[in-house]
């Protein structure tokens, strides 16, 4: 009788991908970015493992939203002090912070604990088309 397959951290194979969000649904982005951080698309995937790949996303500043969100949908911050909630809607921060609001969708949709801080650190988002990681002669993908 065969038993399940479980991968080890050890013999973890990682691939460079890119994804440029020009004109693509935050949701549909983050979801892809989600899934594939957390190995999710290999047949090896190991629920208990960090087996996913590192997630570059390009043109954050371009990344749409449908409906009325960019004027509905809010942003908080709290400082731990009283009175220090401070609120913004998707309209101000893909004018000034879109790198945060695409990490934000993304790490929302990986696990919470320690598991989710180690897959959230293969992601790297960029505002512009251009990024510093050519080296790692990244793979394009479509959504």
């Amino acid at each position: 009788m065969k038993s399940t397959f479980m991968q080890k951290k050890e013999t973890v194979e990682r691939k460079w991908y890119v994804i440029d969000a020009t004109d693509l649904p935050l949701g549909r982005v983050a979801t892809k970015a989600a899934t594939m951080l957390r190995g999710k698309h290999k047949v090896t995937y190991t629920p208990h493992i960090d087996c996913g790949d590192y997630i570059i996303i390009t043109n954050a500043n371009k990344v749409k939203l449908t409906g009325n969100k960019l004027n509905d949908k809010m942003y908080y911050n709290h400082s731990g002090y009283p009175g220090g909630l401070r609120e913004r809607n998707a309209k101000e921060m893909i004018e000034k912070y879109p790198v945060e609001m695409v990490e934000r969708a993304v790490k929302g949709m990986l696990p919470n604990g320690r598991l989710g801080r180690q897959m959230y650190k293969k992601l790297f988002v960029y505002a512009e088309a251009e990024h510093k990681h050519e080296a790692q002669k990244p793979e394009q993908i479509s959504i």
